[in-house]
């Protein structure tokens, strides 16, 4: 059965919900001059048409951890069994199968030394018919994160938009050092961005008051963020793919935060190893692939190579498996 197209309303909701995924529908529908309800039934909706999904995410950048895009060559019988294994993982997010099943790429985020170095030196590197391993540390965001590709749609107007965004959030010079209590509640949002406080309650055993200050910080600080997760295809973007470029270093901060305004990247980063810019694309066609690597990229200065392998299927995504 095709894809179901989503409408101005659907696109508008998605972007709200990238804004502040924890809006309530009222605010919501009053911004966007319809009813309450209208706004319910368009979310169950996408749930069950687009698989839309709002998850509680960390900034492990404001806790002091690094994150990792890990690449491996393996041969196509191993590609799958050990995609389903990292994606078993609590310490990786996107988990994808690439370059005609002989790759997978997934993003990590080890909570300590150990964990990662157990996984890059010890367990992947024992791991029959794995050829290669490429751990690429991210150094800087240039977008991603906090900020959603769904933005990039331009659905809302500027007022709307406005009406919608949550308070600014408070960085601190200091790492967040988060108690068992904001463990706690942090994993219960991963499962759903959106639970209401009487299930955080129970999941912290702590008052809804102490949730919802607990919440409040965990977001004024930026450790908390929501990510909106839906199918690409009811947009048009059939196409995800990831591009390597290696730029010169003079060049590299330029380069960045150019193509972080691009409507086709949804993540680009400084990262280490031979290719130091990695993005995340989006696109509607093979052909729009082709047109944004050699227009869009083609006019950045300083970049010497570019390598891009398209994504064949999403194993894993943040804390879900793919279906």
């Amino acid at each position: 059965m095709a894809p179901q197209t989503l409408d101005v309303l659907d696109l508008k909701l998605l972007q709200a919900l990238e804004l502040d995924g924890r809006a309530p529908f009222s605010r919501i529908a009053r911004v966007l001059g319809v009813s309450d309800q209208t706004i319910a039934r368009r979310f169950g909706r996408l749930r069950t048409t687009a698989r839309l999904r709002v998850t509680g995410m960390t900034d492990d950048g404001r806790l002091g951890r690094d994150s990792w895009i890990v690449r491996l060559g393996c041969t196509p019988n191993v590609a799958g069994p050990l995609a389903l294994a990292l994606a078993r993982r609590p310490d990786t997010q996107y988990v994808d199968l690439a370059s005609g099943g002989t790759e997978v790429v997934c993003v990590m985020r080890p909570r300590t030394r150990r964990e990662r170095d157990e996984l890059l030196l010890e367990r992947l590197q024992r791991t029959p018919r794995v050829t290669s391993v490429s751990a690429h540390c991210i150094l800087h965001s240039f977008y991603g994160g906090p900020l959603g590709w769904l933005r990039k749609t331009s659905a809302l107007e500027a007022d709307e938009e406005a009406a919608l965004r949550p308070p600014a959030t408070e960085p601190t010079a200091a790492p967040i050092v988060l108690d068992a209590v904001d463990e706690a509640l942090l994993a219960e949002l991963r499962q759903d961005g959106r639970a209401a406080l009487a299930r955080l309650r129970a999941a912290t055993g702590r008052s809804e008051a102490v949730v919802g200050r607990r919440l409040e910080r965990l977001r004024a600080t930026g450790v908390l963020y929501f990510a909106v997760e839906y199918d690409h295809e009811p947009l048009g973007q059939g196409v995800e793919a990831m591009c390597w470029l290696t730029v010169a270093p003079h060049a590299l901060a330029d380069a960045g935060r150019a193509v972080a305004d691009h409507s086709e990247v949804r993540f680009a980063a400084a990262v280490t190893g031979p290719a130091n810019l990695a993005l995340s694309l989006l696109c509607r066609t093979t052909g729009d692939l082709y047109a944004y690597l050699s227009e869009g990229i083609g006019a950045l200065d300083g970049v010497r190579t570019a390598e891009t392998t398209l994504t064949l299927r999403r194993v894993k995504t943040l804390t879900y498996p793919a279906p």
